[in-house]
């Protein structure tokens, strides 16, 4: 009887043991799993965060990027705007002074006017004259001032002055019959209009008066 309970208890010990082994067994195993998925989830929420940080960096480059070409089309709008001011003000720099050289070859064109052709005296002023004018047409030229002489050509508003309208039979209205002062441009700008006498229709007659 005692024999047997003995053996009995060292059964019982014995199966005890065994799943006492195997409980800590599991227990580490459930450790060993708790501590693997606390590791992977702070590597996924690093790995989160990196990509949170790159999507932002991406964001910021673009953006940059953005403000970049925005930037340089700026820049080429305000060197371009730059280019066509110095453009304009090398064409037109001169016409002011132009304008008073005008005054100049006024005068020396009615002196040819007035002067008395026929006075062999007068020949060597007119040559001297001339000359002159040639001159200074041609120094006008070099720097893009054009004369406007619209003689027997149609009226122009955009470069014509009309000072008065005169009957002309057989001549179109609205023609240039003449001009009392020539006009200029300077680089295709009209500076000075041409004064001129424009021709006009004659009055429609009632043939059934």
């Amino acid at each position: 009887m005692t024999t047997e309970s003995t053996n009995n208890k060292e059964e019982l010990t014995a199966e005890q043991l065994a799943d006492d082994i195997v409980k800590q067994a599991e227990e580490q195993v459930e450790e060993q799993h708790e501590h693997a998925h606390e590791v992977i989830s702070a590597e996924q929420e690093k790995i989160n965060e990196l990509e949170l940080s790159l999507v932002a960096a991406q964001s910021t480059v673009v953006d940059q990027k953005d403000s970049v070409i925005r930037a340089k089309a700026e820049v080429d709008n305000i060197r371009r705007r730059a280019a066509q001011d110095v453009e304009k003000a090398r064409k037109f720099a001169l016409e002011k002074f132009a304008g008073e050289m005008l005054t100049s070859v006024d005068n020396l064109e009615r002196a040819l006017q007035n002067i008395d052709k026929d006075d062999e005296s007068n020949k060597g002023v007119i040559e001297g004259v001339e000359l002159t004018l040639q001159g200074l047409i041609a120094s006008l030229e070099k720097f893009g001032v054009k004369a406007v002489d619209p003689q027997d050509q149609p009226f122009n508003p955009e470069l014509h002055q009309a000072m008065s309208m005169q009957e002309v039979p057989g001549v179109a209205p609205n023609t240039v019959i003449a001009v009392m002062q020539k006009g200029y441009e300077l680089n295709g700008r009209l500076i000075r209009p041409a004064m001129v006498m424009v021709s006009k229709a004659a009055p429609s007659v009632d043939a059934t008066a």
